[in-house]
């Protein structure tokens, strides 16, 4: 969309709605099992991921978390897109 005060192009951002789930500790840690964060178009799991930490003050949750969206392993890099589900999975140990 052209900006007329300067004569430059001015980039249209959007929203992308996303569920987050929490799983195990992280549940009870987060106080919730499910939520929903709206990001900006283009975003990453490493930017859910900080907007977790920073506007929801889960300041706990590792900068780099195990994560799965729509049910396949997925690292800090990838995008997101509307209706994705995030699923943040703590480490667990047992035998």
């Amino acid at each position: 969309m052209p900006d007329t005060s300067t004569g430059t192009e001015t980039e249209v951002t959007g929203a992308t709605t996303v569920v987050v789930r929490f799983f195990a500790h992280y549940r009870d840690l987060a106080g919730m099992q499910v939520c929903e964060l709206e990001l900006s178009d283009g975003s990453t799991v490493g930017d859910l991921v900080a907007r977790l930490r920073a506007d929801l003050h889960l300041e706990w949750l590792p900068l780099e978390p195990l994560v799965a969206v729509n049910r396949d392993y997925a690292d800090m890099g990838q995008r997101l897109a509307a209706g994705d589900e995030v699923a943040l999975i703590p480490p667990v140990s047992g035998g």
